[in-house]
């Protein structure tokens, strides 16, 4: 059974910095490219930031310079470490594990709130 879990949100002011993980368990984590995703109410979950299993890493551009994705495959763990918070940076943030020539969206964990105050 594949589970991944976010942990790590909260509410944090403008400016401030934040990280966020996801551990994952039932899957060959190695192999995967580990995501983050975001969605606010309303609107569909976009992309945040993908690092392989080599550790090539893309970023939105909402987020390039503020935002680091990292892995730590001994852990079976994907990190988000954001800084620079703005209040526009507040959602609901989902991690994702896609494996390799996967046909559909892969699997996705519960979901952690982030909240940036103005």
């Amino acid at each position: 059974q594949v589970q991944l879990v976010e942990s790590g949100g909260g509410l944090v002011q403008y400016g401030g910095s934040l990280k966020v993980s996801c551990t994952a368990s039932g899957i060959i984590f190695s192999i995967f490219t580990m995501g983050w995703y975001r969605q606010t109410p309303g609107k569909q979950r976009e992309l945040v930031a993908t690092i392989t299993n080599v550790r090539s890493r893309s970023y939105a551009d909402s987020v390039k310079g503020r935002f680091t994705i990292s892995r730590d495959n001994a852990k079976n763990t994907v990190y988000l470490q954001m800084n620079s918070l703005k209040p526009e940076d507040t959602a609901v943030y989902y991690c994702n594990a896609l494996a390799p020539r996967a046909r559909d969206g892969g699997y996705w964990g519960q979901g952690t709130q982030v909240t940036v105050s103005s």
